[in-house]
């Protein structure tokens, strides 16, 4: 525990050293303990405060996708730390070039102090966090996006004023930021409606394990093909791209697949009058979004998107 001014700071230290690839390998106090955390580090940053928690220490990024967010949030969350972050593309490493995860793994621990990867494939993830001696962090994958998740519960968190009850409906493809909402929401105790059409559904294995989750914490999940449905009485609407990067190839395909989930003002009208609207970001207006809702008084992906400075703080303040 640290004492800023006034302000009481309670790091993760079950954390410390730790990988954090998945929010369902983390307890649910963990969860919890994350984006108070970040709550606490994002009031300090409003007051011109930047504790500086990781002096001396260095974070190398790699990546394999293309990145707004990630990239700069973790950078400018390690500057403000005190610390230091660097950029790797994976084209400029040894390992674009076929050296193996195992020996890049090896070879990186011996220069940092944790590894933040944003890849395509989540089992190169995990190989790569099996090896590594420091801390790796999962900044998106084919399957996860846990940092993104961390953010939009901060999010919630601080316009709702607490998450246990709440629900949030997720209208869209069940993919990587679907499945971290699924399990953030089941730590939280919040109940959570996911709409996708047939075909396009969470991962089974996700469902399952995030509905043992929500047996604990008072939470619940659910799954329909009607986005009507999902979205009645939410507090939280949130929807993401029909076709994300590596699947341009389908995009005739899904747009046709995904007809009737745009969220529109008819849509929202279902939810709760105060509901607000969530989107990870790069949004494609008019697509899955209207215009007239990503643009509106309910929308708080701006505030979403910054929240992943202050989430990812928490992670990096914590595991370092």
């Amino acid at each position: 525990m640290f004492m800023t001014g006034m302000q009481e700071m309670t790091l993760v230290e079950s954390l410390k050293g730790e990988d954090l690839l998945t929010l369902g390998e983390l307890k649910t106090e963990e969860v919890e303990g994350l984006v108070e955390l970040g709550y606490v580090l994002k009031k300090l940053a409003k007051e011109g405060r930047y504790p500086k928690l990781l002096a001396g220490k260095i974070l190398g990024m790699i990546f394999e996708k293309h990145s707004t967010r990630t990239r700069i949030s973790f950078e400018s969350g390690m500057i403000q730390l005190g610390g230091h972050a660097m950029f790797m593309n994976s084209r400029d490493l040894q390992i674009g070039r076929g050296e193996s995860v195992s020996d890049t793994a090896h070879v990186l621990s011996g220069y940092l102090d944790a590894i933040m990867i944003r890849a395509n494939k989540h089992t190169m993830v995990r190989e790569l966090a099996d090896v590594a001696a420091i801390p790796v962090i999962n900044g998106l994958t084919d399957i996860y996006h846990p940092c993104q998740a961390l953010a939009d519960l901060l999010t919630v968190r601080e316009v709702k004023g607490g998450l246990k009850g709440r629900k949030i409906a997720y209208v869209g493809d069940g993919n990587n930021v679907a499945h971290s909402l699924i399990l953030a929401a089941a730590h939280s105790g919040m109940e959570i409606s996911v709409a996708t059409p047939e075909g396009y559904e969470p991962s089974p294995d996700v469902m399952e394990h995030a509905t043992a989750i929500a047996g604990s914490t008072g939470g619940h999940v659910s799954w329909t093909s009607e986005p009507a449905e999902a979205v009645r009485q939410a507090d939280a609407v949130y929807t993401d791209v029909w076709t994300s990067m590596g699947q341009e190839e389908e995009t005739a395909q899904r747009l046709e697949a995904f007809k009737g989930f745009m969220v529109d003002d008819d849509m929202v009208a279902h939810a709760k009058p105060d509901y607000m609207f969530l989107h990870c970001l790069p949004a494609h207006r008019g697509e899955e979004v209207a215009a007239s809702v990503i643009d509106g008084p309910n929308s708080h992906v701006f505030r979403q998107a910054e929240n992943r400075l202050h989430a990812q703080k928490a992670v990096l303040a914590s595991v370092l």
